[in-house]
């Protein structure tokens, strides 16, 4: 079964209408990336912009949690159901439906179209909605609901932002395959797990914490496609699905070492990292040293980080670029019109890491063996000013041996290289040049060639300096100056 596919046109049957993934970098400035499927709907439920005609959609968005409140990446590779990108299947009620037919939809697409075996499925709600209870109990039984706190079934966007009670479906996995201590219903074990959370939109929080009723109560709905698929699949982690095996096959073709499941967190951490690369460089963030381009650095490094220890000593992930692209081409055809550019700018960044990886890693390791609890925030400083490698690379590293850092002797040295930096800065001559390059690169950050992608592009002019390199106002005709 085509998941994605059956989800949508099953809403559409109900009269919803689909609405194409919006980009991962979202036009909100209080997000880093689209971490949700509501977020290109979030105006319309606190009432900025009006409701469509059709108060009904339906999506499957793609979403990145590597940053920020929603933040996966240390979990991924270590986990079944962790991933920095995941597509998020939803649908959404601006003020038309609530909650008993959000419930009704989701119980018949679980049961009648994904065929799931009632026996083997769960509900939780929040433990102060006695009406969504009373719902459910229409459809499944008294003793499989289960009553959370904010903690489990509050949902919340952000720190602000839309928000309200939510209701969650779980599925049984069996306790053949898992007989922890915490697999059980509402413990944090892997036997029941949650596939599809029901969000009742009824509030808008404030910056003081404040929760007010929204316009209109709406319907925020939020299905994973990689668990649906997995548990469709009848497979136990997400990356032994068809949606990651194939991208595992291919590092595996490329290192000739075969994957195993217990050992295989750097080729899982791989398959995943991928997907994200491909799909930021696809939608036109590249590589930087700041904001969303330093996320998508630090996450190629950690998946060339994790090659490295499988045994690639030069340039991969590119060429895995290709398997993603032939897995989601179809569905997001962008990526196969730009597979070559990013293919190119993901190699190129492969090669500027790999020159410094092996000694960055020989320093790491010689660190090591001096370290009983806490790594030296000198070394850190080190492999980050010397070796190219982000804090949280050097973090990552440690946390699988489970040491802390020394974080504030690396921030210092930190703020003492800001300074050794400004002071350096010179013009011609021996003096500071004053309203220089320096001082626009310290306001407005590094500008991104995009001349391999396009001839053209529409850009805001951040400043002009005159022929003495003062901020101007305006350039006017055979004037020479700075853009």
């Amino acid at each position: 079964m085509d998941v994605r596919e059956a989800f949508l046109a099953f809403f559409e049957s109900k009269n919803h209408t689909r609405v194409a993934s919006s980009p991962l970098v979202p036009d909100d400035a209080t997000l880093l990336f689209t971490n949700a499927g509501m977020v290109p709907f979030k105006s319309i439920f606190t009432g900025d912009i009006p409701a469509p005609s059709n108060p009904r959609a339906t999506s499957s968005q793609t979403c990145l949690r590597a940053g920020g409140k929603h933040n996966d990446l240390e979990n991924v590779g270590h986990t079944a159901r962790h991933h920095t990108f995941f597509e998020m299947l939803g649908n959404f009620s601006f003020g038309d439906y609530f909650k008993e037919e959000a419930i009704a939809h989701a119980w018949e697409f679980i049961t009648q179209v994904m065929k799931l075996p009632v026996d083997k499925l769960w509900v939780t709600v929040h433990e102060s909605d006695d009406e969504a209870e009373e719902m459910w109990k229409k459809h499944i039984s008294a003793d499989r609901i289960m009553r959370l706190g904010d903690k489990d079934n509050f949902w919340q966007m952000g720190d602000t932002g839309p928000c309200g009670p939510c209701s969650e479906i779980f599925v049984d996995q069996g306790a053949e395959h898992f007989n922890g201590p915490e697999d059980y219903m509402g413990g944090d074990g892997d036997r029941f797990l949650e596939i599809w959370n029901l969000v009742f939109m009824q509030y808008e929080r404030n910056a003081k914490g404040e929760l007010k009723p929204l316009p209109k109560p709406s319907i925020d709905t939020g299905m994973g496609l990689e668990r649906a698929v997995a548990v469709l699949e009848g497979v136990r982690s997400n990356y032994d699905s068809t949606l990651f095996m194939p991208i595992i096959r291919k590092v595996e073709a490329l290192i000739g070492k075969p994957y195993d499941y217990a050992s295989g967190a750097s080729y899982r951490v791989i398959a995943d990292h991928i997907r994200t690369v491909t799909f930021l460089l696809a939608q036109g963030t590249n590589f930087s040293n700041e904001g969303r381009g330093y996320v998508l650095r630090r996450i190629l490094r950690r998946a060339v980080r994790h090659g490295y220890l499988l045994g690639f000593s030069k340039p991969f992930m590119f060429e895995i670029a290709d398997t993603v692209s032939e897995l989601m081409g179809k569905q997001y055809p962008y990526i196969v019109e730009k597979l070559s550019v990013l293919k190119e700018q993901i190699m190129l960044e492969e090669e500027r890491f790999f020159k410094t990886i092996a000694s960055g890693i020989e320093l790491f390791n010689e660190e090591l063996k001096n370290t009983k609890e806490t790594f030296s925030g000198e070394v850190a400083f080190k492999l980050y000013d010397t070796f190219g490698f982000p804090l949280d690379l050097t973090e990552d590293m440690l946390k699988e041996k489970n040491l802390a850092l020394d974080t504030g002797t690396f921030e210092t040295l930190m703020k003492e290289q800001r300074i050794r930096a400004k002071a350096a800065w010179k013009g011609s001559g021996d003096t500071a040049v004053e309203g220089d390059f320096k001082t626009l690169l310290e306001t407005f950050g590094i500008n991104t060639f995009i001349g391999y992608a396009y001839t053209k592009a529409p850009v805001k002019i951040q400043a002009l300096l005159g022929e003495n390199f003062e901020r101007v106002e305006q350039l006017h005709t055979h004037q020479k100056g700075w853009v």
